[in-house]
């Protein structure tokens, strides 16, 4: 006897009626719960229609969304090792980058956005939770100081939840070395632009996310050093409901603007030719 494989459904039911639909034709948004359209979601820049929820954003959809003809990779061949013999190590870097389709955690390129040049840093969750190890650092410092010797601006969207505690010492070193090379950039008088999306902790957050001359994040994007649940359990309080969130920090002074993902790209955009502008009246 032969079994025919049955397809993958998500079933949405009610009181009266059980309708199947198609695995991965809907969406169910994590804050409204509200039943979207995949092709409606993409069309939507994959924020939902009904609340503003801001679904998390894959490299290669952030690189549609915000440059105008794609992006010019660079270090395309740098991929992690196993510097420490952690246990295990090597089998998750392979589970991940099957997973991800990705290499590593950043992708680094060139692009324009709106007409003009930027030297871009992209920081992939899917691989890795978009941890920071030596490859993470090396790559982004190089682009820092490709922006540096190009004269060009530079771009980081972060996300990220920390250290890769696999690599140890080494990990924890990018956070001196990414910032030391944006410090010299920005001594230089180039521009650094952050954005911040969700979620975005750890090392990252305690370095070059957190660096910008503007810093932007979009809404309800959640960071910090550590997490809620761990400062609540060590200083053994209450912490409001919004706290670590994109709107919590711009009311407490550590973000420029919290900006919706649909105005992105114009106001890069306008930032990136008023710095073009002043710097040919200087």
């Amino acid at each position: 006897m032969f079994f025919q494989k049955k397809r993958p459904y998500a079933i949405i039911s009610s009181d009266r009626t059980q309708t199947q639909i198609p695995d991965g034709l809907v969406s169910k948004c994590p804050q409204c719960t509200a039943i979207l359209y995949a092709k409606e979601l993409e069309k939507n820049l994959k924020v939902c229609s009904k609340c503003g929820y801001h679904f998390k954003a894959s490299v290669m959809e952030r690189i549609q969304m915000t440059f105008d003809g794609g992006l010019t990779e660079y270090d395309s061949d740098m991929i992690s090792e196993d510097p420490l013999q952690f246990p295990g190590y090597k089998d998750k870097l392979a589970v991940q980058k099957e997973k991800s389709g990705l290499k590593e955690a950043v992708v680094t390129g060139e692009g324009e956005i709106g007409g003009f040049p930027v030297v871009a840093v992209i920081m992939s969750f899917d691989f890795f939770a978009g941890t920071m190890g030596s490859v993470v650092g090396e790559k982004v410092t190089r682009a820092v100081e490709t922006a540096m010797r190009k004269k060009l601006p530079l771009l980081i969207f972060s996300t990220s939840g920390g250290a890769r505690m696999q690599e140890s010492i080494l990990c924890l070193m990018q956070m001196s070395k990414t910032s030391s090379a944006i410090a010299k950039f920005q001594e230089q008088g180039g521009l650094y632009i952050s954005v911040i999306t969700d979620p975005t902790y750890g090392g990252v957050s305690a370095s070059f996310a957190m660096l910008g001359d503007i810093i932007l994040a979009e809404p309800g994007a959640a960071f910090g050093f550590a997490g809620r649940i761990v400062i609540e359990q060590t200083i053994r309080q209450k912490l409001p409901d919004n706290f670590q969130k994109s709107e919590f920090h711009l009311q407490h002074g550590q973000l420029d603007q919290v900006m919706h993902r649909k105005d992105l790209k114009l106001s890069i955009a306008q930032l990136l030719e008023f710095h073009q502008i002043h710097e040919e009246v200087v």
